[in-house]
């Protein structure tokens, strides 16, 4: 449990860095932004996938 822990925090501390460094997280193509007025709709479909598929492996590895 603590092994798990510590990469976790590992992994939330490298996704920080990336962020702060400027890699752009939620705005890839296919990912829907539509603004019509004063009405901005935003919906992050291609990043949720993403996100499911690296999440899917790295709790596939976690499982072994």
């Amino acid at each position: 449990m603590g092994k798990m822990l510590v990469l976790v925090g590992l992994g939330i501390a490298a996704l920080g860095l990336l962020v702060m460094v400027g890699v752009p997280f939620g705005r890839l193509p296919g990912d829907v932004y539509m603004r019509r007025g004063n009405v901005t709709f935003y919906f992050p479909l291609v990043t949720s996938i993403v996100v499911s598929i690296l999440l899917t492996l790295i709790l596939a590895l976690f499982r072994r």
